[in-house]
């Protein structure tokens, strides 16, 4: 059996905690590793790693920051097929679908090759008689990330990128449900020429997620997963004086026009709601169509393509896509299906019987598409993350944006149309953090910062792009005279540059 430990101090270590977990294969349902669960000691061993080593790197040069990642990127396309194989034997998703978690990880530290520009401070010269201003960013010391099972490659490089290459040292504790990734990347980062200490991965469940929101050497932390976690997560971290940003759940509407093609819009929903399961954040889960007659012929074309979705396991690369995580992932969906028939929502595609032969124990769900769903519904309420798609009918825009604009969730949200003015209208009102016109999942790319709003964010400043950057560094102000400028004598009424 496989055991997994930790990452500290530029090596792989085992763990001294005695607690366990298991790790599965979720298509055969089978343990494939067993992953020690960190104490509150091996959490300190990490951090006085990350103490040495943090004063050093954060005086390296910018430029040479950057040099790490330039040769960081050629590693990661270079182990590109191993660690899509190691991603979807834990996570389940398909091997395409893996290299794009991958990549879209990759691209920020592609991002982040340009820090010496992305970190440079302001100047202002004879800001007064003889005196000069300047800004200064400088790292927040050492930062910590939690990141969620549903992107083990993808979310933990867009936290330690940035942060790494702003000069920080960084502690990452990756998903107990796929920790093989997340220690791959850490290993490659070491290769790359990264000084030891500066990124670890300390594995582990609730109890390190809290030592690390009460540790007081660790300066920030990022989160992703359930809003109530995020939540939790925001407001321990920040009343133990920590800088925090937590990203938490979704329900991403895609609005239908009755002017939009039908044929594209189907075939961005079938992507975008049922790709690596329903198991992404930005999975558009609710379809909206205007009008009865586009709700009837979208449905018409929707259910089709779900009855030919193929799911299998990772192997199989026709498939579209696997199983989901954990054996209560798949029995908390399932129910909820259950409850959406209870509550009176039409099942026009049951996937709930789906087995797959050879792999009867997998954690497999089989695709669903709910018809006539209301918004007091539960289906409609809760994050699902699941391959389940719901409609919910409008009989106007106006009822259509209502929809995204009431929910508690704000994180991405689409509009399909051949309408200038009506997406204008709705990328300008609705109250949603990423917007998609004739784009049905609305990532931004990696210069630009990722982030929703409601209860799908806490904290002032997103992820990547800018955000980033102003996230892993602290602002330094420096006001300078020097004598030939300075009057004799005291001073004593408040200074003002006239």
């Amino acid at each position: 059996m496989n055991e997994i430990g930790h990452f500290i101090d530029g090596a792989r270590v085992a763990g001294t905690s005695g607690r366990q977990a298991d790790v599965f294969n979720p298509a055969t349902g089978q343990v494939s590793a067993r992953l020690s669960l960190a104490s509150e000691a091996e959490l300190q061993t990490a951090v006085d790693a990350a103490k040495a080593a943090q004063p050093k790197w954060a005086a390296t040069n910018p430029q040479r920051r950057a040099r790490v990642f330039i040769r960081y990127v050629e590693l990661l396309n270079a182990h590109m097929d191993e660690l899509a194989e190691l991603l979807s034997a834990e996570h389940g998703k398909t091997v395409e679908d893996s290299k794009g978690d991958i990549i879209r990880g990759l691209e920020v530290c592609e991002f982040v090759i340009g820090i010496p520009h992305l970190i440079k401070g302001e100047f202002t010269e004879g800001a007064g008689p003889g005196i000069d201003m300047y800004s200064m960013r400088q790292p927040v010391g050492i930062g910590a990330g939690i990141t969620p099972f549903n992107f083990p490659a993808m979310i933990p490089m867009w936290m330690f990128a940035p942060a790494i290459a702003c000069g920080n040292a960084f502690i990452l504790k990756p998903s107990e449900r796929d920790p093989s990734v997340p220690m791959r990347l850490a290993e490659l980062m070491m290769e790359a020429g990264l000084p030891k200490g500066i990124l670890q991965v300390v594995n582990g469940d609730a109890s390190a997620v809290e030592a690390i929101l009460k540790h007081p050497d660790i300066g920030a932390v990022s989160f992703v997963g359930s809003t109530p976690i995020a939540a939790h997560v925001y407001a321990e971290a920040t009343r133990h004086g920590k800088r925090a940003h937590t990203f938490g759940g979704a329900k991403n509407h895609m609005i239908i026009m009755p002017d939009a093609d039908l044929d594209q819009a189907a075939n961005a929903l079938i992507g975008a709601g049922y790709g690596s399961a329903g198991e992404r954040c930005m999975a558009i889960s609710v379809a909206v169509p205007v009008g009865e007659k586009t709700a009837d012929a979208l449905v018409e074309k929707l259910i089709p393509k779900i009855e030919a979705l193929k799911i299998g396991p990772y192997t199989d690369s026709a498939a579209d896509y696997g199983p989901v995580v954990t054996k209560a992932s798949q029995q908390k969906i399932l129910g909820l299906i259950d409850k959406g028939v209870e509550e009176g929502a039409k099942l026009v595609v049951d996937g709930r019987g789906f087995k797959m032969q050879g792999y009867e124990d997998g954690f497999f769900v089989g695709s669903c598409l709910f018809d006539h769903v209301t918004p007091d519904m539960d289906i409609y309420k809760q994050e699902i993350f699941g391959p389940v798609l719901s409609v919910v009918r409008a009989k106007t825009y106006e009822d259509a944006l209502d929809l995204p604009t009431r929910h508690e969730y704000g994180n991405g949200v689409a509009i399909f149309t051949r309408d200038g003015d009506a997406a204008r209208d709705f990328a300008a009102r609705v109250p949603v953090g990423m917007i998609g016109i004739n784009v049905p999942i609305p990532t931004p790319l990696a210069y630009h910062s990722f982030g929703g709003w409601k209860r799908s964010s806490f904290g002032d400043l997103n992820q990547h792009g800018p955000d980033s950057i102003k996230f892993w560094t602290r602002t330094k102000t420096v006001t300078s005279r020097w004598p030939s400028g300075i009057k004799e004598g005291a001073e004593f009424s408040m200074p003002v540059m006239r």
